[in-house]
């Protein structure tokens, strides 16, 4: 009786819903949600690619333009966002010498939270090598006060967090930050940017909170002689911030192919060896 009455109530369970999920998707086809702004202008502005050396199966750093990116990075963002998963001496995979991570480290604006041995009292010292690099903020407190209620994101992992995490990089940076569209008001009324932030086509509801960060060219004056256009840097900041996401891409390609190429020699000693051992029987 009671195993009747418990598959009574499954199957009751069941019909109820099976019958929502066809009414939900009778609602979806024959009453599909209104088109909002977002969706309008994404369709009409897709990603631009940054088009960098690093995409692909045959992918490659560019050592010199990972080092304009860090430069980049360096005067332009690093005074809202952190790299915390980057150490200083990681740096010298972009090619600096020993010297001249201990010069970034010790010189980097923000120092590393410390003890004073001798009061208990909360201090803080020059950075070291082996040191990740520092928060901008102490916490989401103090990045909201500093930033309008907004926390701007550590930037790290931002090209892996993000869909094709490259191409918006460039695209938000570069290119995103236009004047409000005059047709989009139109269709979409609401849609107008509040007050305190900033319209940018290739954010995800349309409006940011941070400030265009590159504004004009020559903003960066590149170590290297590289004409330092906006689309050059948004270009160059995405390399490094793809670099800090992944910073092994080289030495995992390189150990992709060698695994490739032995698979393959193993296959050919494989049938080699079958041909040898079963050649004299009848399958």
């Amino acid at each position: 009786m009671i195993r009747w009455i418990s598959g009574f109530i499954g199957a009751g369970i069941v019909a109820v819903l099976a019958w929502s999920l066809l009414w939900s998707v009778v609602g979806v086809v024959t009453d599909p949600p209104a088109p909002t702004a977002e969706h309008y202008v994404h369709a009409h502005h897709p990603l631009l690619s940054a088009e960098l050396p690093s995409e692909g199966l045959f992918g490659k750093y560019d050592v010199r333009q990972l080092q304009r990116g860090f430069q980049v990075y360096k005067e332009v963002c690093a005074a809202c966002h952190s790299i915390r998963l980057v150490s200083f001496r990681d740096l010298k995979q972009l090619g600096y010498d020993d010297g001249q991570v201990k010069a970034l480290a010790t010189g980097w604006q923000i120092e590393q939270p410390s003890i004073n041995p001798d009061t208990g009292e909360v201090a803080t010292r020059k950075n070291l090598p082996s040191d990740h690099f520092p928060l901008v903020f102490a916490n989401d407190v103090a990045a909201r006060a500093a930033n309008n209620n907004a926390v701007p994101p550590d930037l790290s992992l931002m090209t892996k967090a993000r869909h094709e995490g490259p191409d918006y990089v460039y695209s938000l940076v570069g290119h995103g930050y236009v004047t409000q569209p005059a047709d989009l008001l139109t269709k979409f009324p609401d849609a107008k940017t509040p007050n305190g932030l900033h319209y940018n086509q290739y954010f995800a509801n349309l409006n940011i909170a941070m400030p265009p960060p590159l504004t004009q060219d020559g903003q960066v004056q590149y170590l290297d002689g590289t004409k330092p256009t906006v689309d050059q840097m948004a270009k160059d900041v995405a390399a490094f911030l793809t670099w800090t996401a992944e910073p092994n891409l080289d030495t995992r390609h390189g150990a992709g192919f060698a695994v490739l190429g032995f698979l393959l020699v193993f296959c050919f000693l494989a049938y080699g060896a079958y041909q040898n051992v079963w050649r004299n029987m009848k399958h």
